[in-house]
């Protein structure tokens, strides 16, 4: 595979020169099924594209947090061990030369096992490691996969050095180079595929990463890389990708399918922009949709102009699923033409992990382990998220506390040190947990899994007020006397867990018998009613001071402060720092779920 490893400061390539040609097959087909080339009637080539997204830096099915194997409510398993069970499968069926095997973003970020190779030891240092999801991806034998905007929260040169030490593209046709407009990574590879008769099929994968990029990573991207619509590059690339020859054309997009924004009006493009791409950009065949961790098996959109279907398909996140892309192509008029596309997907819980990806990385797991299981304090007693999206609860206020007293010793000295700070958290996990007795690294790490950093932004009494109502909304209406189902009580209109905020600091109400916008009741700082004009200083983190959630005035809020450190990091040196947690100290129930004035729980 011939590809151009540019790197970021320098020169860009041209559009053009960012083709890898893969000779995916270079032995004649030999799949059951393929017809003769001597048999009448006429000549049809049928060939997979397989396809992961949001693996987010699993390879084994290992719950770091737990330390024990991954399990949900669904049993679903986890991890590109058993992906790659589920891959060879594939290709012993279909015939390896009649596959392709890519990947629609957001694999170097999730799980301890990366943030170990991006931190603790990383993939840059001078003679430094190889990383476990390269290695991985490599001997899987991936053909191509698009940037996921996590792959940008380690910084460009984690990003560069990744792409590096991957035997495969990673495509972005709308990352572009901030200065030259120019792709920043390749836009689009082609592969060829040998057929039993006729020419060879060409297969060109259009890689589409995320707008929001350019708000969630500004610390990383601003002035170095900016990221149009996906639309916008579809219909640049599309047509191009044809006049070269391109029989099937495949969209990676990390991007979901609802045509839906979390970050509102601050930048001018869709953030799940799949759908639209399919709809409004002739010329495609089939999108491989990431981002939104929802399993889409398979969904098709009409595109407007043509009128045929582009066929979707998006597996669940973390290697739970692989989707199937099975085409069919005729020759006719001295061209292959796509007759059908179908896609499902496959669950990786119905295999076992393959022993070849478990060896090859056993050493990078058993260091991993090790590491998370260092002791770092201990508790004096128990604490569990399980009850947080509805109730407050320590382990949450411990998020928060030390959220809070890390920004109030950063503003020690400055024009800003008398104001009251408050802070956000979300229950980003229900099944975290800090034990009583002895507390190691992956409890503390287990209390925030994204690798967000913090920031401190100022807002009024009257702004936070709107912060809580946009908050509250994330509670299904519930009318006095109806039963109550914890739940059935949260997640309305599909919120997710990480965009309900609880603030510290602050008390008060939150009435779930009124419509949204209207819930918040009761709102205090120290015993006193919140002035609407008072000042107070927000500890926020990065994703939602650059509009992750869309919560209102936080991003146009002016910051006080901010830290490039992970949230998570600066639990752990906290408890490091004090030694002992000590619920005494930090937790109280300061905000409630109410109907009426009467308390729900």
């Amino acid at each position: 595979m011939a590809f151009d490893r540019r790197t970021f400061i320098g020169t860009t390539a041209a559009t053009g020169a960012a083709v890898a040609l893969a000779g995916a097959a270079s032995t004649p087909a030999a799949a059951a099924g393929q017809q003769d080339a001597k048999a009448k009637g006429p000549r049809t080539y049928a060939f997979t594209v397989m396809g992961t997204t949001d693996l987010h830096g699993n390879v084994f099915n290992w719950d770091y947090f737990t330390d024990k194997e991954f399990d949900d409510k669904a049993h679903n398993d986890v991890g590109l061990a058993k992906i790659s069970t589920l891959v060879e499968q594939v290709r012993a069926e279909k015939g390896r030369c009649n596959t392709l095997l890519i990947d629609a973003g957001d694999t170097i970020q999730g799980t301890q096992l990366s943030y170990y190779y991006a931190k603790v030891d990383p993939i840059t240092a001078r003679r430094g490691p190889v990383h476990p999801m390269a290695q991985a991806m490599n001997a899987i034998g991936y053909d191509a996969a698009a940037l996921g905007n996590h792959e940008f929260n380690y910084g460009i040169p984690v990003l560069r050095k990744f792409e590096e030490q991957c035997d495969f593209p990673l495509l972005g046709a709308n990352a572009l180079d901030a200065k030259t407009l120019k792709p920043a990574f390749a836009p689009y590879s082609m592969h060829r595929l040998r057929t039993p008769h006729g020419r060879d099929v060409k297969v060109a994968v259009l890689g589409l990463t995320n707008p929001g990029i350019a708000l969630w990573d500004k610390a990383n991207v601003q002035g170095r890389m900016t990221f149009p619509g996906l639309e916008e590059q579809a219909a640049k690339y599309v047509p191009r990708l044809r006049s070269m020859g391109a029989d099937v054309v495949i969209v990676s997009a990390h991007s979901g399918s609802s045509g839906t924004s979390s970050y509102g009006d601050q930048l001018p493009y869709i953030e799940n922009a799949a759908a639209l791409v399919a709809e409004q950009v002739p010329g495609i065949d089939a999108i491989l949709v990431g981002h939104a961790h929802t399993e889409i098996p398979e969904y098709r959109v009409r595109n407007a102009a043509t009128g045929k279907d582009v066929v979707l398909s998006e597996p669940l996140k973390w290697g739970q699923r692989l989707t199937l892309f099975d085409f069919e192509l005729v020759w006719e008029k001295g061209r292959w033409s796509v007759a059908k596309v179908r896609a499902k997907v496959l669950n990786s819980n119905t295999v076992a992990e393959d022993a070849k990806i478990t060896r090859l990385l056993s050493d990078e797991h058993r260091k991993v382990v090790a590491y998370v299981n260092q002791v770092i304090g201990t508790s004096t007693q128990a604490m569990s998220s399980a009850e947080g999206p509805v109730k407050d609860v320590p382990i949450i206020d411990l998020i928060n506390h030390v959220q809070a007293e890390t920004v109030k010793a950063a503003l020690t000295g400055t024009e800003w040190a008398a104001l009251p700070v408050l802070s956000q958290a979300s229950c980003f996990s229900r099944t975290a947990a800090i034990p009583a007795g002895q507390v190691t690294i992956r409890d503390a790490a287990g209390l925030y899994p994204f690798e967000n950093t913090m920031e401190a932004r100022l807002l009024t009494g009257a702004q936070l007020k709107e912060y809580l109502e946009y908050s509250a909304r994330y509670f299904v209406r519930t009318a006095p006397g109806d039963a109550v189902d914890p739940a059935k009580l949260t997640n309305a209109e599909s919120i997710p867990d990480y965009n309900y905020d609880a603030v510290y600091g602050l008390a008060y109400d939150i009435d779930i018998a009124q419509p949204a916008g209207s819930r918040i009741s009761g709102l205090s700082f120290q015993g006193r009613a919140v002035d609407p004009a008072a000042q107070f200083v927000l500890a926020v983190n990065n994703y939602r001071a650059s509009g992750g959630g869309n919560f209102p005035h936080v991003p146009q809020a002016k910051q006080l402060w901010s830290n490039s450190d992970e949230i998570r990091n600066t639990i752990i040196q906290w408890v490091k720092a004090k030694g002992t947690i000590d619920p005494a100290q930090f937790a109280s129930v300061d905000w409630r779920l109410t109907r009426a004035g009467v308390p729900v729980f």
